[in-house]
């Protein structure tokens, strides 16, 4: 059976996808930060139960279990939760992971204060019925009056921009320096893109280059609200928080 694509491009990724941040440490402490002054204030002071159901290798949920939350792990690569796993252990921290789709979710029914999916994941899937398969799935394991929280890249502007590239980001490492990049390549439709991710890493007097590719529906802050809210979910509310990416929650 052949491995999809998404899973394959993060399973590639999971080894080197902390360069993608200048200081990946730093980008944990300050995502968590803001993601639990988040659900302090909209769940009451915790700590809180928590499913990142894209927790890749752990930013958010590293991030928010440092905070104190009680927090799951899943991703769709194995080998992105298993570093999750392993990056928590080497902080003292605990973080049971599992590797699953965010459409079929392997967890009881009303279990978690809030469910997280961040880092522009829910935007991997392409079509309107996914999308919602993974919201509903994300409302059924939500305790009532639990909190969907999403973060995705701006859209609206993106739409409007169609941009073909994003500027280089530069990571220090002790080989040296480690350049990333994406390359995106929009459909005929307008709303979905081929992104090829670069990185370039130092070796001897040459770079190695390392190249995947992954496709996106960029949804805008009105489709996506739409999706949630016909998912079943209340009190819509794109949020104002200094997260380095547009903010959706709502309530199941």
């Amino acid at each position: 059976m052949s491995v999809p694509p998404v899973r394959a491009f993060y399973d590639d990724l999971a080894a080197d996808y902390h360069l993608i941040f200048p200081d990946w440490d730093a980008s944990v402490a300050r995502q968590g930060a803001v993601l639990d002054e988040l659900l302090t204030h909209r769940l009451g002071s915790g700590p809180h139960t928590v499913l990142d159901c894209s927790c890749g290798i752990g930013t958010q949920a590293i991030g928010l279990a440092r905070q104190g939350h009680r927090v799951v792990g899943s991703d769709l690569s194995p080998r992105a939760a298993a570093r999750a796993a392993a990056e928590a252990a080497a902080r003292s921290l605990r973080l049971p992971v599992a590797a699953a789709d965010m459409r079929r979710l392997p967890f009881a029914p009303g279990v978690f204060d809030a469910v997280l999916c961040a880092d522009n994941s829910l935007p991997h899937l392409l079509t309107a019925p996914d999308v919602t398969a993974a919201l509903h799935g994300m409302r059924r394991v939500l305790r009532d009056g639990g909190l969907l929280t999403l973060t995705v890249r701006d859209y609206d502007e993106a739409r409007r921009a169609r941009p073909t590239a994003t500027p280089p980001q530069v990571t220090e490492t002790p080989q040296g320096k480690v350049i990333s990049f994406q390359l995106w390549h929009w459909h005929e439709d307008g709303e979905r893109y081929d992104l090829e991710h670069f990185q370039l890493l130092p070796a001897a007097d040459t770079w190695t280059v390392r190249r995947r590719r992954a496709t996106y529906w960029a949804l805008t802050r009105a489709q996506l609200t739409r999706l949630v809210t016909e998912a079943g979910f209340t009190e819509v509310t794109w949020e104002s928080t200094g997260y380095y990416q547009p903010v959706l929650t709502a309530r199941r």
